[in-house]
């Protein structure tokens, strides 16, 4: 199933979706008017800097340097007449607004339309300070209300029949004349604006296409913030006779639908998107082929699974058997008497389709970073395998493995900000992780460059969790280890062993230090060991006689030898990048118990205070 085909099926899904030349806005002020036309209060429905999101008329996106007004609601420059930034502009706007409902509403009855005529004719942009309200306060969309009124202007019942009629006249720019001072059209523009009949590649019938796709919201870092998914804005595409939206037919009720229902997933703060690295994904899932009666519900129910795998909050305390049991009893029970269930069993998962779509910001569009449709029971299998191919002891985390996010968060980000995970790498990452095909080297790549910036890093885990999880994708055959393997086949692993006796060697010999032999040769070390071992190993001798005589790492002479035993005779004089990851496995298996025998040192000094999680 395309992208479009399954956000037009998700359309029906929406409890309260919107109906057809309406759409989800933010509004932040209200103009409370009286009968006569005149203002009684301009009423802030800004929830700190949040403005209130409600259902307003709008079946047209608008563009470029012409003045478009919206229906019954706006900004502050066509309602009022007020655009600090372009003065000139707003005035125009204001003009456009005015005379389309003017035009619209003259012999109107209805008293709160009338109302509104009557303030329009009144007001002028120069009385802005009556409404007391800053600059801040006006760079939001406004709306009218009569004055005694529970709802808005645009939902009473005459305004949604002025509505109905505004949008049977095509296209946008007819349904308020523009200003003398706005660009004309040409005879070309006005005829490529005529509606076009032809076969809609989603529904598959034929009817009016639209020429222009809606435009998204709610995609990160974006240019402006509506931005289409589908557009064609170059000559190079009219080659077979077809421009813009003509090149993807689509009719109009398709185009609205999959539209809204983008829009609806890619909500702010909603339950169906996220953002990893730079891509903002939406996510949702289809479990039509189920029973009427659990079908929502289990949808419901995987979707809550695949956010908790990105959730990083403390998982829930282990469940008892007897509460295990009860879950069983309860969950029968809800199957006998008909109730929707209230856990997904392998049927069931087998049975939802569930999608990811992964979005980012482009020139003229959003760009595709990537698209997964599979059952959930599949997507479920390739997040459990990621777990598994992450599993590495010592455990670097509290709780259940990381999300994909925080990961690359640990292990790419310079300084661990978010914004410096690398562009692209989180998308390539997480449709890996969803599709349970080899991680990209680039992945690979920037662990290891992480680790060449800050040794220190090696330490704690997260890079050798990574490594492994990468490595073990490219080699299947030859899997690393998830603890410590003294039999491992590989030199670096090795190598990577034999650096973290080195340093426990000088912890043994000198305690803590301000700059310890893996801060200063950690590099070298897991890129040319030829070049430095001989010299790291000459060092570690002196430091364990040291050491040897206050009694403490008696156990470090003897375990180097057996790991110097698992090596060549010569040591390869480089390693490349995979063995580069072999060589911090080994280090951190080896570092990790050889600290919980040097915590069993006659003095009982804790040998490693280092923070679990690897926070600095």
């Amino acid at each position: 199933m395309s992208i479009l085909e399954a956000l037009d099926h998700y359309y029906d899904r929406i409890p309260d979706a919107v109906a057809p030349g309406w759409s989800r806005e933010p509004i932040g002020l209200v103009l409370e008017l009286r009968a006569d036309g005149t203002l009684s209060e301009a009423k802030s429905w800004l929830d700190g800097r949040k403005a209130r999101i409600e259902c307003v008329p709008k079946w047209f996106g608008r563009s470029g340097s012409g003045s478009t007004p919206y229906f019954l609601w706006d900004n502050a420059a066509y309602v009022l007449g007020f655009g600090p930034k372009n003065p000139a502009k707003a005035i125009r706007d204001h003009a456009a607004f005015k005379e389309l409902h003017l035009a619209e509403l003259a012999g109107e009855t209805d008293a709160g339309l009338h109302a509104l005529v009557l303030f329009l004719q009144q007001w002028t942009p120069e009385r802005i300070d009556e409404l007391k309200r800053g600059e801040k306060e006006l760079a939001v969309n406004l709306a009218f209300q009569l004055r005694g009124d529970d709802c808005l202007l645009h939902e009473r019942p005459a305004a949604r029949a002025h509505v109905d009629r505004l949008r049977s006249k095509k296209p946008a720019d007819e349904i308020a004349p523009a200003s003398q001072d706005a660009p004309k059209r040409t005879r070309k523009q006005a005829a490529a604006d005529a509606p076009a009949e032809g076969f809609c590649l989603i529904s598959g019938r034929n009817g009016p296409l639209v020429r222009l796709h809606p435009k998204i919201k709610g995609v990160d870092d974006t240019a402006s913030a509506e931005v289409p998914l589908v557009s064609f804005n170059v000559d190079a595409f009219t080659s077979y006779g077809k421009e813009q939206g003509y090149n993807a037919p689509t009719s109009e009720a398709a185009a609205f639908r999959y539209g809204a229902a983008l829009n609806t997933l890619l909500a702010r703060g909603g339950r169906h998107r996220l953002r990893v690295g730079d891509a903002t994904v939406a996510f949702w899932a289809d479990a039509s082929a189920l029973d009427a009666a659990i079908a929502e519900q289990a949808a419901r129910q995987a979707e809550d699974m695949f956010l908790g795998a990105f959730d990083d909050h403390a998982p829930d305390e282990a469940v008892s058997e007897e509460g295990q049991s009860a879950r069983v009893r309860e969950k029968i029970e809800d199957l006998a008497e008909g109730r929707a269930v209230k856990t997904l069993d392998p049927a069931l998962k087998s049975q939802i389709r569930f999608y990811v779509l992964g979005l980012s910001p482009n020139a003229a569009r959003l760009s595709v970073r990537f698209w997964l449709e599979d059952t959930f029971g599949a997507v479920e299998a390739a997040l459990a395998k990621h777990a598994e191919d992450l599993a590495i002891e010592p455990v670097p985390w509290r709780g259940r493995p990381p999300s994909v996010q925080r990961l690359l968060l640990k292990t790419t980000a310079l300084q661990e900000k978010w914004d410096n995970i690398p562009k692209n790498l989180a998308g390539e990452v997480l449709r890996s992780v969803l599709t349970g095909t080899a991680y990209p080297r680039t992945l690979l790549a920037t662990a290891l460059m992480r680790l060449r910036a800050a040794p220190h890093l090696a330490r704690f885990g997260w890079h050798a969790a990574v490594l492994k999880a990468a490595l073990n994708r490219f080699h299947p055959e030859e899997p690393l280890p998830v603890s410590l393997d003294p039999d491992n086949p590989s030199p670096a692993y090795h190598l990577g062993r034999l650096f973290a006796m080195v340093e426990a060697a000088q912890y043994a010999a000198l305690g803590r230090v301000n700059a310890s032999v893996a801060d200063r040769y950690y590099n070298a070390a897991s890129s040319t060991p030829a070049h430095v071992f001989a010299t790291l190993i000459r060092g570690a001798r002196t430091h364990i006689a040291d050491a040897r005589k206050r009694g403490r790492g008696l156990w470090i002479d003897g375990h180097m030898q057996e790991i110097i035993n698992h090596l060549p005779p010569d040591l390869p004089k480089s390693l490349h990048a995979e063995d580069q990851g072999r060589f911090a496995i080994g280090y951190y298996h080896e570092r990790a118990a050889g600290f919980a025998k040097a915590k069993k040192d006659e003095n009982g000094e804790e040998a490693n205070r280092d923070n679990e999680d690897g926070t600095q």
